[in-house]
C-alpha cells in the first residue's frame, strides 16, 4: 500500500501518534473506491441498539442480519464499517481483513428516559477491538448533557487505551440535554464547539452533525458578528466546522442524519466537499433502502467526493 501525498499530508496532523495507530488511520484512508483522497464514507450501524431493531431494519428485513451490513459496505467500497460489538462478532470472522472496521464501544437505547441528563453505557473495550480485528475504536459524547463531564472523563481513559495499542478513536459528538434548545442541536456554534470538544479528548476522527444557521449562545452570535464568519450556505457552515476541529487539522465526518429522499442526502455530500469536510459516515439513509438502492446512492456519493459529478 503505497500513501498518496494527500494521505501522507493528514497522517503528519497525528506526530505524538504511535506507528500502531498511525498505519490504522491509513488502512482507513486507503481503503475502498475513495482510497487516498483524504475523503471518506463509514457505514454506521447502531441503530438497532440506540432505536430498536423493528425501527432500524423492518423496512429493509435484510438488515436484521449483521453480515447484510457488512457485506453493504465490503461491496460500496466504502473506507470502513462500525458497529457493536455483537454484530461484530457475529460478522468479523466472515469477512476478515476486507474492509477496516470501528468498534463501537458506547452505547444509549431509546427506553432511556433522562431527556435532560443524556447518557450511554460502555459495552465493549480495547481489548474487545484488537480481539476483534478493528482498525479504531468509537465513542459517544453528549456535550451539553449533565452527564457530559463524565463521559469526557471515560473517553479520555479510554482513547489513552486505544491510543497505547495503537488504535485510532472516533468521537461521535452530539450535543444535546441540559439547557440546551433542540435547534441548538445543530446551530453553528455549538456543532462547532462540540468539534472542538471531540478533538480536545484526543479524537483522530470527529462526526458531527451537518451544521443549520441558527446560533444559540447569544456570545457566540458575537463572536460570529466580530469575526465576520460566514454562516450562509451549508458549505460555508462546515469550512467553520473544519476550522474548529484544531484548525483543520483532526479528520472531520458528517452524519447523515435522519432518514431521507436520495436528492437531499446527495446535496449534503455535495455541501461537505465544497466546504472541505472529510467525508460521511451514513446509516439509516444507506442500510434502510433496499441493497441495489444503497448501492445506486453510495456509489453517487463517492462519485461526489471524487468530483465525477457536480
Amino acid at each position: 500500500m503505497r500513501l498518496t501525498d494527500t494521505v501522507k499530508g493528514i497522517l503528519a496532523n497525528y506526530g505524538s501518534d504511535n506507528p500502531g495507530t498511525k498505519a490504522n488511520l491509513a488502512r482507513m484512508l486507503m481503503t475502498g473506491r475513495l482510497a487516498g483522497t483524504g475523503k471518506m464514507i463509514i457505514l454506521p450501524v447502531d441503530q438497532g441498539l440506540e432505536h430498536s431493531p423493528a425501527r432500524s431494519f423492518s423496512v429493509n428485513p435484510a438488515g436484521y442480519d449483521p453480515l447484510y451490513h457488512h457485506q453493504l459496505a465490503i461491496d460500496a467500497g466504502l473506507n470502513a464499517y462500525a458497529a457493536p460489538l455483537g454484530a461484530l462478532e457475529c460478522s468479523a470472522d466472515a469477512f476478515p481483513g476486507e474492509i477496516p472496521l470501528i468498534l463501537k464501544v458506547n452505547h444509549s437505547t431509546s427506553v432511556y428516559r433522562n431527556n435532560e441528563a443524556p447518557d450511554q453505557a460502555v459495552f465493549a473495550t480495547v481489548g474487545d477491538a484488537v480481539r476483534l480485528g478493528c482498525s479504531a475504536i468509537g465513542f459517544t459524547i453528549y456535550p451539553s448533557s449533565d452527564q457530559q463531564f463524565a463521559m469526557y472523563e471515560e473517553i479520555a481513559e479510554m482513547c489513552r487505551e486505544a491510543k497505547a495499542v495503537g488504535l485510532p478513536t472516533v468521537i461521535w459528538s452530539y450535543p444535546r440535554g441540559g439547557n440546551l434548545s433542540k435547534a441548538g442541536e445543530t446551530a453553528v456554534d455549538i456543532d462547532g464547539y462540540a468539534a472542538y470538544i471531540a478533538a480536545t479528548c484526543g479524537a483522530h476522527i470527529i462526526k458531527v452533525k451537518l451544521p443549520s444557521d441558527h446560533i444559540e449562545q447569544p456570545e457566540g452570535k458575537k463572536a460570529f458578528e466580530a469575526g465576520n464568519i460566514d454562516i450562509s450556505t451549508q458549505a460555508a457552515r462546515v469550512k467553520e466546522i473544519m476550522r474548529s476541529a484544531l484548525g483543520g487539522r483532526r479528520i472531520v465526518i458528517f452524519s447523515g442524519g435522519a432518514a431521507k429522499g436520495a436528492d437531499a442526502v446527495l446535496d449534503d455530500a455535495r455541501a461537505i466537499r465544497d466546504g472541505g469536510g472529510n467525508g460521511l459516515i451514513i446509516g439509516r439513509n444507506s442500510f434502510q433502502r433496499p441493497y441495489d438502492d444503497a448501492m445506486a446512492l453510495l456509489g453517487g456519493l463517492i462519485d461526489i467526493f471524487l468530483g465525477k459529478v457536480q
